[in-house]
C-alpha cells in the first residue's frame, strides 16, 4: 500500500533564500537536540505510568484491544440501522475530531448533527424542532460533564427526549466520559442502576487529552458513519512506527517539527497555514488548529522534576516564553481567492503546509472539445492549482511544504492525524513546553463559573475575578 509522503523541499534556503528558508547547517546544528527530544519521548512512551501521568497515553491508541474495537464497531452499526438521526454533543477535540472524520470519511449514514460546541441558541433550538426525538440517538462526550457548552446542550436535549420518548428515553443516550468520576459519570451510574440499557457508556481513557483523543472518543462515531475502525488504526500504527524512527532524517514527524521550529525561531515565521487541496479535509485542518494552538501556545516553560523514577512537569514561573505558532486553516482552491493574496504579498511571516491528494474517490472530466479545459479531469486541475500555488510562493521566497496522501481512506486519514500529533509532540520538546495541558483555556470557564455562582470555586480564583473586573468606559463605545 502506498504511504503518505512529506515533501519539505520548499522549506530550505535553496528554494526560498537564506533569509527565509532553513539552511542545512541550521538543521545540522540541532540534530543533537532532536535526538534528545526523540530519546525523551521514547522513554516516556515506553513507561505506562509516565504516559498516563503526563497525558501521553494517546500514543498507544493505534494498538487497542481487538475485541473492544469489534464491540464498538457492532454497536455503531446497530445505531446506524435503527435511528434516522444521531446528535453528538461535545466541544474541542470531542467535536473537531468527529467533524473532521465526518467530512473526510462518512459513507451513507444516519443524519449526523454536532451540538454542544457553542452557546448559540440559533443552532440547537431549530434542530430539535426539525427532527423526531423517537428516531434520534444522542451521544454526549465530556470527561467531567461540567463544560458549560456541552452540559447546557445535554440538559436541553435530555429534556427534549424525555418529554416525547418517555421513561425509557435513556436508552437513546450514550455517554463517553470518565470511567470513574465526574458529574456525567454520576448521571450514568444512577441511570444504569435502574436500567442497564439506559445511559450506556464508553470510557475516556486516562492520559488522553481531548485534542489527542479522536482514536478513543471518536471510535463510536466512526462506526456509525460506516468506517472500518481497524483500517484506520492500522494507518495510525504504520505512521507511529515511522515517527518513532531513531534516524531523525528519516522520521517525518521529527523533521516537520524541526524545520518549523527553526523557521519560527530563526526566521520569524510565527503563522502556520494548513491548506488541504480537498474540500473533505477542510475540517481536518480545523482539527489541527486546536491541536497546534492548544498544545504549543504556552506562557511558561516546562520545568521537569524527577523524584525517584518518576518524572513530573510543572510550569516554570521564572521563565516566561509566550511561545507557539498561530495556526490558520484554509482550503484549496477556494482560499486561493482570499487568504492567498496575503500569503503571496503580505508580511512574510508564514509557513504553508499543503495536503495533496493523488487519487480522489470520484472524478469528473470537463465536457466539450474547444476549450482549454475540455477533457481535463478535476483531479488534474486540482493538482495544477496546488503546483501553481507552490510555484507562486517560492517565487516570492515564501516557505511551504506538502503532505501527499495517496487517497483519502480510513488508513491514510488515520496516518495523517497521527503524523500531526507526533509532530506536535516533537515540537513541544524543542520548545520545552508541556504540550498536553491547556491552563489558558480555564480562564473564561472560571469567569463564567464565578458569575453563575458555581459552588466550590477556589477562593484565589474568586478573588482574582472580583478584584480585577472588566472596565468599560462609555466614551469608548459609540
Amino acid at each position: 500500500m502506498q504511504e503518505i509522503k512529506f515533501d519539505f523541499n520548499n522549506l530550505f534556503s535553496v528554494s526560498v533564500g537564506n533569509y527565509h528558508g532553513v539552511l542545512e547547517s541550521e538543521l545540522n546544528d540541532i540534530i543533537g537536540q532532536l535526538q534528545d527530544a526523540h530519546k525523551h519521548l521514547v522513554s516516556l512512551i515506553t513507561d505506562s505510568n509516565a504516559r498516563k501521568r503526563l497525558n501521553l497515553e494517546w500514543v498507544m491508541l493505534p494498538e487497542q484491544d481487538v475485541e473492544t474495537v469489534k464491540s464498538i464497531q457492532k454497536l455503531g452499526k446497530e445505531i446506524a440501522k435503527k435511528y434516522q438521526n444521531v446528535i453528538f454533543l461535545g466541544i474541542g477535540g470531542s467535536y473537531l475530531g468527529l467533524k473532521a472524520a465526518q467530512d473526510a470519511l462518512a459513507k451513507d449514514t444516519p443524519c449526523i448533527y454536532f451540538e454542544g460546541n457553542n452557546l448559540d441558541p440559533d443552532t440547537l433550538g431549530p434542530l430539535l424542532r426539525k427532527i423526531n426525538p423517537k428516531k434520534t440517538f444522542v451521544v454526549v462526550i465530556s470527561k467531567s460533564g461540567e463544560t458549560t457548552e456541552t452540559k447546557a446542550a445535554f440538559m436541553v436535549v435530555e429534556a427534549w427526549l424525555k418529554k416525547t420518548v418517555g421513561k425509557n428515553y435513556g436508552r437513546q443516550i450514550l455517554a463517553i466520559t470518565d470511567p470513574i468520576s465526574g458529574a456525567l459519570r454520576k448521571i450514568v451510574d444512577a441511570a444504569q442502576a435502574k436500567d442497564v440499557l439506559s445511559f450506556r457508556s464508553f470510557p475516556l481513557l486516562k492520559g488522553v487529552g481531548g485534542r489527542f483523543s479522536e482514536l478513543n472518543m471518536g471510535l463510536l462515531h466512526l462506526a456509525i458513519i460506516g468506517v472500518k475502525i481497524d483500517d484506520l488504526l492500522k494507518g495510525a500504527l504504520a505512521m507511529k512506527k515511522k515517527c518513532l524512527d531513531e534516524n531523525i532524517l528519516r522520521n517525518p514527524a521529527c523533521l516537520y517539527a524541526a524545520l518549523h521550529y527553526l523557521l519560527y525561531k530563526n526566521k520569524g515565521k510565527d503563522i502556520a497555514i494548513l491548506m488541504p487541496f480537498s474540500e473533505t479535509l477542510k475540517s481536518t485542518a480545523d482539527w489541527y488548529i486546536q491541536l497546534l494552538a492548544e498544545s504549543l501556545g504556552k506562557k511558561y516553560a516546562r520545568k521537569i522534576e524527577v523524584k525517584g523514577r518518576e518524572e513530573n512537569w510543572e510550569q516554570d514561573k521564572n521563565q516566561v516564553l509566550n511561545s507557539g505558532r498561530t495556526p490558520i486553516s484554509a482550503r484549496g482552491t477556494n482560499d486561493l481567492h482570499s487568504i492567498q493574496q496575503n500569503s503571496i504579498e503580505g508580511e512574510n511571516n508564514k509557513v504553508t503546509t499543503f495536503i495533496g491528494v493523488e487519487k480522489f474517490r470520484t472524478d469528473i472530466s470537463v465536457p466539450g472539445k474547444k476549450d482549454i479545459l475540455s477533457g481535463i479531469k478535476f483531479s488534474e486541475l486540482m493538482r495544477l492549482a496546488r503546483e501553481g500555488t507552490e510555484w507562486a510562493l517560492v517565487r516570492e521566497n515564501r516557505p511551504n511544504c506538502s503532505i501527499i496522501m495517496p487517497q483519502i481512506t480510513p488508513y491514510h486519514w488515520g496516518g495523517l492525524l497521527f503524523f500531526f500529533e507526533m509532530a506536535t509532540a516533537y515540537e513541544g520538546e524543542l520548545l520545552n513546553v508541556n504540550a498536553y495541558d491547556q491552563p489558558g483555556v480555564e480562564s473564561y470557564k472560571n469567569y463564567m463559573y464565578y458569575k453563575l455562582g458555581k459552588p466550590g470555586l477556589p477562593a484565589n480564583i474568586c478573588d482574582e475575578i472580583k478584584n480585577n473586573p472588566l472596565v468599560k468606559d462609555p466614551k469608548y463605545i459609540i
